[in-house]
């Protein structure tokens, strides 16, 4: 099976939670990971999501960070409430 992994950077203006995180993350910028599996027996290439992770700062108050596995449309809404959140 053949997988492969997409990195990108997701900036938050406000403060936000996503599900499966119980703490309030600050506003920043934050590396999003989503691993793939190609979807075999097709006549293109073809990939399907079987994991999406984020490095948020981690619970202790020092400058580690972790990595939370979370859900694809649980970070899809955190996006659209913090875009839609008022400017301050």
């Amino acid at each position: 099976m053949t997988m492969r992994s997409r990195r990108e950077t997701i900036t938050f203006q406000h403060p936000f939670r996503i599900r499966g995180i119980d703490r309030l993350l600050p506003s920043g910028a934050y590396e999003v990971i989503t691993d793939e599996e190609m979807i075999e027996g097709l006549s293109f290439p073809a990939f399907r999501r079987i994991a999406t992770m984020i490095m948020v700062p981690a619970a202790a108050q020092n400058s580690a960070m972790e990595m939370v596995s979370i859900g694809s449309v649980d970070l899809s809404d955190a996006q659209r409430l913090d875009a839609s959140a008022p400017r301050e």
